[in-house]
């Protein structure tokens, strides 16, 4: 799927950390494909969002999620099963972007079929290139279907 020249690429950044949501912004600020970046701060806002309900009922559907696994109201675990579970929502990329290594984590993330589990780095310039690398293997080296 090249995106790039079709339209932007939409991005649904699911995060409670406003500092986390700030490097976010930069990275794909600089990354070289055009992209619109939505954030939902909680899992319920998330699942809103997914569903295009309420305030949300004009939003685009998402051609990748980045999802953090510590939420308020509903966890990054819950908000992953809802998403793989509805067939409506089932395909979009859902990549868990967090700050735990814990084994368990990542394993009940795959089981939940995460697509990918990337931990995020504490180091501000490693966090915007892997923002930008997750960005552009999800759009310039996968093939993704159309939506």
């Amino acid at each position: 799927m090249n995106l790039e020249k079709a339209r932007p690429i939409e991005i649904l950044l699911v995060e409670d950390d406003p500092g986390d949501v700030v490097i976010a912004k930069e990275a794909l600020e600089q990354s070289k494909l055009v992209n619109n970046l939505h954030i939902a701060v909680n899992g319920d806002e998330a699942l809103t969002f997914l569903r295009q309900e309420g305030e949300f009922a004009d939003a685009p559907k998402p051609d990748l999620v980045l999802l953090d696994l510590n939420l308020p109201r509903r966890d990054g675990r819950e908000v992953l099963a809802e998403v793989k579970a509805d067939p409506e929502l089932r395909r979009i990329p859902v990549v868990i972007l967090t700050t735990s290594q814990a084994e368990e984590d990542i394993v009940r993330s795959y089981d939940l079929h995460a697509n990918a589990y990337v931990t995020k780095p504490v180091d501000f310039a490693q966090f915007v290139r892997v923002v930008q690398q997750i960005d552009e293997f999800f759009f310039t080296v996968v093939s993704l279907p159309e939506r």
